[in-house]
């Protein structure tokens, strides 16, 4: 079999994407950027009517699939996501309380260029919404089990492979001209140029963060499944590069499976039922960065960071609205607005410059949470000991 070369993977094209769009966006007239804000307004509304089919044609099998198990690997998944982002949102704090006192933060945030509105409009919405269709798939995957259903049984297995085809043939090829049009607005509006000094210190302090609870992550996984974590996240640079462009867990769920499909360690069951859960409950990262910027911005606008009990109680209930939370651009803040202003006291000022510094760095954020759910995929394959090659499976 002759080996792909570089410059035809998914990497290379998304890399040329991402440059791409930051040199366009640059240069781009008002006129050219309106058609640009229109490609993107298509490939957002295709991507996100696809991804509900996603979750349909992936988790449903999965747990029919995984039968008698079904439940109890729903619910150790979903404990593993709370607990991950508890713990990613106490680190946070923990950091932020040492670190933020001794920085030198500017107060002031540049508003850059408006993207003119656009005169044409391609509107389409999915066919459920993605905590619906996440419900519905339990729900229908469950019934079948009880139900024994052989006609379903089939019937999922048929759709999971219809659901593959359009992930790749569909998602796959236009998810790189999405990523470019995307930057290509922010280079256009200047927060890459213009904002990003402003706040360099503390995205860079979370960026870092990601890597140091990411490596807790894995290494947690290896210990669990007792394998190596290196043959899951080794596979995982196009999911996360793709969750940079796209700044979406949802958007980014079929380059993630694609990317878990490579590992030798993960029980594909497993894998294809923990994923696509993952992509909306283990947000990780942005609960990490969250808790990091509201200190942050408490600090720069009242002059002193949250008490500390109220941000214990924050990180705590963070970790449910994560959990809730859509796993599209900025869902776990715009989720969780109102803890930031019933819990931390924030006013209008405070929160819009939340929304601000979090939308600044969301990518990052957002490929932190898509590559930690590969670490978590292994951690359930090991509690359930269905690591391909251990124990005779």
């Amino acid at each position: 079999m002759k080996k792909k070369s570089f410059f035809n993977t998914l990497v290379f094209k998304l890399i040329v994407g991402l440059v791409a769009g930051i040199l366009v966006g640059s240069i781009a007239s008002a006129e050219a950027i309106v058609v640009i804000d229109a490609i993107k307004s298509i490939l957002s509304n295709l991507i996100s009517y696809i991804v509900p089919m996603i979750i349909l044609g992936f988790i449903t099998p999965a747990i029919v699939s995984l039968k008698d198990n079904a439940g109890k690997i729903l619910s150790t998944t979903l404990i593993i996501c709370y607990v991950s982002s508890v713990g990613a949102a106490l680190f946070s704090l923990v950091t932020g309380r040492i670190i933020i006192p001794n920085l030198d933060i500017a107060s002031n945030v540049g508003t850059g260029k408006a993207i003119p509105e656009s005169v044409f409009a391609l509107s389409f919405s999915p066919i459920m919404p993605v905590m619906t269709a996440l419900v519905t798939a339990v729900l229908i995957g469950l019934a079948v089990i009880w139900t024994k259903s052989k006609v379903w049984e089939e019937l999922l297995v048929d759709f999971n492979a219809m659901v593959l085809k359009i992930v790749d043939k569909v998602v796959i090829n236009i998810l790189p001209v999405y990523i470019g049009t995307t930057f290509a607005e922010l280079s256009y509006e200047g927060v890459i140029i213009k904002e990003l000094p402003v706040f360099l210190k503390i995205i860079l302090i979370v960026i870092v963060g990601h890597f140091i609870w990411l490596s807790l992550l894995y290494t947690i996984g290896g210990l669990i499944s007792k394998t190596n974590p290196k043959e899951v996240f080794k596979h995982y640079l196009p999911a996360y590069l793709t969750a940079l462009g796209t700044m979406s867990s949802a958007a980014t769920l079929s380059v993630a499976l694609k990317s878990a499909g490579k590992s030798k360690t993960l029980d594909p069951e497993i894998r294809d039922f923990v994923i696509p859960i993952c992509s909306n409950t283990h947000l990780c990262g942005s609960v990490l960065t969250e808790t990091f910027f509201v200190m942050t911005v408490s600090q720069i606008l009242y002059g002193k960071m949250p008490e500390i009990s109220s941000m214990i109680l924050f990180c705590f209930l963070l970790g449910i609205f994560a959990i809730a939370a859509p796993g599209v651009p900025g869902g776990t803040v715009v989720a969780s607005l109102g803890l930031i202003t019933s819990v931390l006291g924030f006013n209008d000022a405070g929160t819009a410059l939340m929304l601000s510094i979090f939308a600044l760095q969301d990518s990052f954020g957002t490929a932190c949470n898509v590559t930690g759910d590969g670490a978590i995929a292994l951690m359930v394959t090991g509690i359930f000991k269905k690591v391909p090659g251990r124990n005779g499976n």
